[in-house]
């Protein structure tokens, strides 16, 4: 571990950090794309959870000022990580765009499919009421 004049907590936390960005990156949670025959795209979605925890400290003992002088303590610590990356479901795109969760979220998977013929309906009502009502 190197040393770089700080507090040796600061390097196990560093440690542990940099080892967390190098398991996690965006692709984790959206992954990459594959093309199907048929043409159609299938993103999978992940959800991602990581945890961390570091401590430490410094301890005193009858020989530590003797052999090392005044004010050195010695430090004693620790620091751990974990990560979980649970499949939520995948993105297919072909015509249109639809959600196959893996639970099986019906309302969810309905919502997603829906939602372009919903815009369309109110895209079609909401010029339906500027041509009924006048600008003046």
């Amino acid at each position: 571990m190197e040393n770089t004049g700080s507090h040796p907590i600061e390097n196990l936390m560093n440690t542990a950090m940099e080892s967390i960005k190098q398991m996690i990156d965006v692709n984790t949670v959206v992954g990459d794309a594959v093309e199907t025959k048929t043409g159609a795209l299938i993103i999978p979605i992940s959800q991602v959870s990581c945890g961390f925890a570091a401590g430490g400290g410094e301890y005193e003992t009858a020989t530590t000022t003797q052999v090392q002088g005044e004010g050195y303590l010695p430090f004693g610590g620790g620091s751990g990580a974990g990560v979980s990356v649970k499949p939520v479901g995948f993105l297919v795109v072909k015509d249109d765009v639809r959600l196959l969760t893996v639970k099986g979220n019906q309302l969810a998977e309905r919502v997603v499919d829906l939602t372009p013929q919903i815009l369309e309906k109110i895209e079609a009502l909401m010029k339906g009421r500027q041509k009924e009502v006048p600008l003046s």
